[in-house]
């Protein structure tokens, strides 16, 4: 026996168990960098079961922890897939050979844009970022963002003052598309983040930012 087919039977496996345990979920999977989860995305529903990094299911999952493993037909998915169910909306993070399938759980929506940049000299009108002339490079992806693990002074460093918060945010990879430093991500509350330190990971985009001060 080799290791296709004794990964072949881990997912026929996961997915007899699912279908026991697991509770229904929609099943989506990206056709472009524009609205990954929509009907034009979607393929058949599948049972899948959900546990926060304890195969015994005997821990719930914590404050600050985005990670999760599946119990489902592995076989169906594909790494940056979407599952939308009772536990609310997940990305395919990894499917990687014999080990559990990673997921993501995303509690918001973002777009990542570029900001407009200028080759013109001297003279030239006002150049700075503005969301009006920023250019879409993912709209309406369905992520992770979570408070960091420090927050940065305000430049004005009055009293009141408070500190400019870091976020981490946890989105899958597009082809063609590439995150770069001073990128806006835009999330489904109006919060403007710039990355700082975006990193492509083979889990997909592991990224900095920091909360845009207005």
């Amino acid at each position: 026996m080799d290791g296709a087919t004794i990964q072949a039977r881990l997912y026929a496996g996961y997915a007899k168990a699912a279908r026991v345990i697991g509770t229904i979920y929609h099943h989506y999977r990206p056709t472009s960098a524009s609205n990954p989860v929509s009907v034009a995305t979607q393929l058949a529903d599948m049972p899948v079961s959900l546990n926060a990094d304890d195969p015994t299911y005997a821990r719930p999952n914590v404050y600050g922890k985005a990670t999760w493993y599946g119990v489902m037909d592995g076989a169906q998915l594909a790494v940056g897939d979407y599952i939308v169910g009772i536990e609310g909306t997940f990305f395919i993070a990894a499917l990687q050979q014999l080990l559990p399938i990673f997921l993501v759980s995303c509690n918001r929506v973002a777009t990542v844009s570029s900001a407009a940049s200028t080759a013109a000299a001297g003279l030239v009108a006002y150049n700075a970022d503005l969301a009006s002339t920023e250019t879409a490079l993912m709209t309406a992806w369905p992520c992770s963002i979570l408070q960091g693990s420090k927050g940065e002074h305000n430049s004005t460093d009055l009293p009141g003052d408070v500190r400019t918060p870091w976020m981490k945010v946890l989105m899958p990879a597009w082809a063609g598309v590439i995150i770069n430093t001073g990128d806006i991500i835009t999330d489904d509350l109006g919060r403007r983040l710039i990355a700082s330190n975006p990193e492509l990971t083979d889990l997909g985009w592991n990224v900095t930012a920091i909360q845009a001060q207005t």
